[in-house]
C-alpha cells in the first residue's frame, strides 16, 4: 500500500469511530466501532513504524 494513501485513511477511519462513538448508546453498532477503532489502531501502527524507519535511516 502506497504510503501517501495510509494517512488520508487513517484520519477517515478515525473520523467514522468518532461518528460512531458520539451516537447515544441505544444507536451505536458495537461491531462497527470495534472494526473501525482495529482498522484505525492498524493503520495508525504502519504510520508510526514508516515514522521511525525514516526518523533512523
Amino acid at each position: 500500500m502506497n504510503l501517501t494513501i495510509v494517512p488520508i485513511l487513517s484520519i477517515i477511519v478515525w473520523y467514522f469511530a468518532i461518528k460512531e462513538l458520539s451516537k447515544s448508546e441505544h444507536k451505536q453498532n458495537i461491531r462497527r466501532v470495534i472494526i473501525l477503532t482495529a482498522a484505525g489502531t492498524l493503520l495508525t501502527s504502519v504510520l508510526t513504524v514508516s515514522l521511525f524507519q525514516h526518523l533512523f535511516l
